[in-house]
């Protein structure tokens, strides 16, 4: 008697399974499955989406992503190839290492690493005992890219600066952004970071320095009519000089104005 109702219960559970699964499973209800979207680790970002299905339009079989996939569509980039900042694009040999996809359809895959950059260029460098060659003419810019001569003193590195990040030369992408105008070296990572160019440790002189100029520069409307018929007399000082930024200008902010607060005419 036991064991006819448990065959009973049995048989009951496999309908209740076969009538679930038909639903479930029904062929209305399975969606279309292609072998790239099962393999693939992630979606790729909306820059990439078109190529959701076509893998071997960036994977190499056996070898994975290679920068000659990459300039297929890259190679006439100008508006990367042309800017200072990001020439160096075009003698890197490797992209995947800075550029990182299926990671979803809104992440970035432009996210700067500095280490990833010395690594790739490290890879890079002739081998001094191998013969010059053509191929290695092309490795000049790497060569200037990465001051790897130079050994930084650590005392005078930045501490959030990577020993690897330290190698780099920093003027060879950001000489156009040097406010400094090279007055103080190459040496950048003796006060800035990786991680932004502002300096969150940087102490302004007093409130009562008068050297002003040799840090900041005075815009070209100071030295035209407008100084006089507007900047002096939104400020009440009739009769001062361009280079006395310490009579108007508070070290608060560039725009904050003594008498008058907040000002920015344009």
């Amino acid at each position: 008697m036991v064991m006819k109702k448990f065959f009973w219960l049995a048989m009951a559970l496999i309908a209740i399974v076969a009538l679930i699964s038909h639903f479930v499973h029904s062929p209305d209800s399975i969606p279309d499955v292609n072998w790239e979207s099962a393999v693939s680790p992630g979606d790729l970002s909306a820059a990439h989406a078109f190529m959701e299905t076509d893998c071997l339009g960036c994977h190499t079989p056996a070898t994975g992503v290679t920068r000659d996939n990459c300039v297929v569509c890259h190679a006439n980039d100008t508006h990367i190839l042309q800017r200072q900042p990001t020439a160096f694009h075009a003698d890197v040999a490797e992209c995947a290492s800075c550029h990182k996809e299926h990671k979803g359809k809104l992440a970035s895959i432009s996210q700067m690493d500095h280490e990833a950059l010395v690594n790739v260029g490290l890879n890079m460098l002739p081998d001094p005992n191998v013969p010059f060659d053509e191929g290695t003419a092309t490795l000049a810019f790497l060569e200037s890219l990465l001051a790897n001569s130079r050994k930084p003193d650590p005392i005078f590195v930045h501490p959030d600066v990577m020993p690897k990040e330290a190698l780099l030369s920093c003027p060879a992408c950001h000489s156009n952004d040097d406010r400094h105008f090279g007055l103080f070296g190459k040496d950048c990572v003796q006060c800035h970071s990786t991680r932004q160019w502002t300096l969150p440790e940087f102490i302004h002189p007093s409130n009562q320095s008068l050297d002003c100029n040799q840090c900041h520069e005075a815009p070209p409307s100071h030295y035209m009519q407008h100084f006089k018929m507007i900047s002096a007399q939104v400020a009440g000082e009739l009769n001062a000089k361009v280079e006395e930024c310490y009579a108007c200008h508070q070290s608060t902010s560039w725009n904050d104005i003594k008498r008058a607060g907040w000002y920015k005419h344009h």
